[in-house]
């Protein structure tokens, strides 16, 4: 979609733009050069290397049918119904259930769910969850969605450093760049928050496209909007610390994982829950689906990997199951 690619270029030239200004305040014009050509390398970095970068930020590691043959066959069959090749499936052992999507292009992309998502959600919910996050790869939005991702966390990074200099006394006199404390105050408290809402412009609408695209691969809106109503309910009861400490990767999660603790609520750059959940059944109706209760996901649609239609993963485990090796038969 070359809406997205100019989208992406332009949020480039703005997150670069804040990040020199930074470097301006830090180091005068000399932190100026040095920032722009640290943002040249980080730009090209992001755009190749930025979806292994937000990985190993979150501690993911890849499955394959030996290690997850249920999960994996899943996201393959999903990944099937909407024209896509089969991304690389990640999980993230994290208690908050929670997914995001990641790569460049469909054919270097990849999904990441955490353990909790697998715990808490059914198995249509999962799929549904799952859908979700293919219909942001099918429309492109992961490029843009990473890139943000990358060069906030780096500007957020830089606010820290200035924030640690203030308290061992850098910057309080000028020295020389023509800017003192206020300007390094200043570029400390609006920084962040100027990248937060360039993150936020690449759009809310975003999420209710994948919603609905999401719907119409598995062909059912009910199992994702119960899943948005569950994870909703855990994600600001239970901390997810590395999405604390990199709060300007929140908008790749399908739910915003922050707790809302601080200042982070201010620019959400997730659409009201309650909404998308009204969206969803609005969509269902259209469909001729019960929103009471709509047929379950037919196996055919995604399912194991043996094809049976007795499932045998982490969704029909009984509760005294056992887990093999400490982490369930997802990974």
């Amino acid at each position: 979609m070359p809406m997205n690619y100019t989208k992406t270029g332009l949020l480039l030239i703005v997150l670069t733009g804040i990040f020199v200004t930074m470097g301006a305040v830090v180091g005068g014009q000399s932190g100026m050069l040095i920032a722009f050509l640290v943002a040249l390398a980080m730009n090209a970095f992001s755009l190749w290397k930025s979806d292994k970068m937000v990985l190993r930020m979150f501690g993911a590691h890849e499955v394959d049918r030996n290690s997850a043959p249920e999960l994996v066959d899943m996201v393959h069959r999903l990944a099937h119904r909407a024209e896509l090749p089969p991304p690389r499936v990640y999980i993230i052992q994290n208690a908050q259930p929670n997914a995001f999507a990641t790569g460049r292009n469909p054919q270097n992309s990849a999904v990441a769910v955490s353990t909790g998502l697998l715990d808490v959600l059914s198995r249509d919910e999962v799929a549904g969850v799952v859908a979700h996050e293919l219909a942001h790869i099918k429309n492109r939005d992961t490029l843009t969605m990473t890139v943000a991702a990358t060069i906030g966390g780096a500007i957020s990074m830089l606010a820290q450093y200035l924030q640690f200099g203030m308290l061992f006394g850098g910057n309080r006199d000028s020295n020389g760049n023509g800017v003192g404390f206020i300007g390094a105050l200043a570029a400390m408290i609006m920084a962040p928050f100027a990248a937060m809402l360039v993150q936020t412009a690449i759009s809310r609408s975003r999420e209710y496209q994948a919603d609905r695209l999401g719907a119409m691969i598995t062909g059912n809106p009910i199992p994702l909007a119960t899943a948005l109503q569950k994870i909703q309910a855990q994600a600001h009861r239970i901390v997810n610390e590395d999405a604390e400490a990199v709060p300007a990767a929140a908008h790749l999660f399908i739910i915003n994982p922050l707790t809302g603790r601080g200042v982070d609520n201010l620019f959400s750059t997730h659409p009201n829950t309650e909404n998308r959940i009204a969206e969803l059944l609005k969509l269902a109706q259209e469909m001729g689906i019960d929103a009471s209760g709509g047929p379950a996901l037919s196996d055919d649609s995604y399912g194991s990997a043996n094809g049976s239609e007795e499932p045998t993963g982490p969704w029909s485990r009984p509760a005294a199951g056992p887990r093999r090796g400490g982490r369930g038969p997802w990974g």
